[in-house]
């Protein structure tokens, strides 16, 4: 018996920018990460910039959130370790579930690209409300390789053996195992 082959899904995506130095003129990490999800076939959503502040942050992407259109939000900035970074912190308490492994592939990804400098990112995402939450490091290269590793796969409902389209969109059944 053959399967059907699932046909890709275009998402609703976010993104978000946190940067107390740059505008959305100058934003090159925003740009590449819309540039990769609306050249995938998804559409662009909403898109802002806020400074590196931790409740400018949470009211943004709580109403991202809350809007049950949008299925993604994208962060780049605010995941090192400079004193003003705060975006994990801002993040992890609205997850409902956090994605661990997302962080470690990505460090792992990076690795291969930038060495040890990768430990200084601290890349989390996580699951609020029916709604991926990525925070990606702010440098364009970083988006860039977590688009291609990572992200441009899992927003993609024809990827196997699983992808987070199926989750998203109410279309996910466990599989059974068979003896």
């Amino acid at each position: 018996m053959s399967k059907i082959p699932t046909p890709f899904r275009p998402l609703q995506i976010s993104v978000l920018t946190v940067s107390d130095t740059r505008s959305l003129a100058e934003d090159t990490s925003g740009d590449a990460l819309v540039t990769k999800l609306t050249t995938a076939g998804h559409f662009l959503y909403e898109r802002e910039l806020v400074k590196d502040d931790v409740y400018a942050m949470r009211a943004v992407v709580s109403k991202w959130i809350a809007d049950n259109e949008n299925h993604v939000v994208l962060i780049t900035g605010g995941t090192g370790f400079y004193s003003r970074d705060s975006t994990p912190e801002a993040m992890i308490p609205l997850f409902d579930k956090q994605i661990d492994g997302f962080g470690e592939l990505f460090r792992q990804i990076s690795y291969e690209e930038i060495g040890t400098s990768t430990i200084q990112s601290r890349a989390v995402a996580g699951l609020a409300n029916n709604t991926l939450i990525f925070c990606l490091p702010g440098s364009t290269g970083a988006c860039r390789t977590a688009w291609n590793g990572i992200l441009k796969e899992q927003l993609d409902a024809t990827h196997r053996p699983c992808n987070f389209v199926e989750l998203l969109l109410g279309t996910y059944e466990p599989k059974l195992h068979e003896v």
